[in-house]
């Protein structure tokens, strides 16, 4: 990568860019996890999924095999301190760019769609996407984010979107307690 694309890429965090990367090192970080057969199942599972990346602190309270020492979840000692806010949906946190940011992964080759349970499209990197996504978690400014999407994938290994929707509701139903499509900051 090179430098500009690098300088790009971390301009601003609502540059799709910079969305499409951290959806790919979670797909890959989830594919490549024990319990989650070799891909992301289903766009709730992605959704839900992504918030807890983004909202590190959350990801403690939902996830019950979060490892202290193994999260970034230090960056901040409540919710507000967050990598890039989601909106919150009638199934819970939601971002309007997600269908955007998978198409344009699955057009530049990064991801691949596949067969998901009972018919759901699952998502599973492809050669390419794999070896972008390990160059980005090596490097200095994506390595928390990197991070951060390995624990929550090996966290909620075995765990359906609806489980993870379910968990959410249930375990910060002071967060997801106010109106819809308003920014959860």
């Amino acid at each position: 990568m090179s430098e500009s694309d690098r300088e790009q890429l971390l301009s601003g965090r609502e540059d799709l860019a910079y969305h499409q990367m951290r959806v790919l090192m979670l797909v890959e970080a989830v594919a490549s996890s024990d319990g989650h057969a070799g891909k992301l199942d289903g766009l709730t599972k992605l959704a839900k999924l992504d918030f807890l990346v983004r909202y590190p602190d959350l990801a403690r309270q939902v996830l019950d095999d979060i490892d202290e020492s193994d999260s970034r979840s230090a960056i901040g000692s409540s919710y507000l301190d967050v990598e890039a806010p989601m909106t919150r949906y009638k199934y819970g946190p939601w971002d309007d760019r997600y269908y955007a940011i998978i198409g344009a992964l699955v057009g530049r080759g990064l991801l691949r769609y596949v067969k998901g349970r009972r018919g759901s499209v699952a998502l599973k990197p492809t050669p390419a996407g794999k070896r972008l996504a390990t160059a980005l978690a090596s490097s200095e400014e994506w390595a928390d984010t990197a991070r951060q999407c390995q624990t929550v994938a090996r966290a909620s290994s075995g765990l359906t979107g609806s489980a993870l929707k379910d968990r959410i509701y249930a375990r910060l139903p002071d967060v997801l307690d106010r109106p819809y499509r308003e920014v959860i900051q």
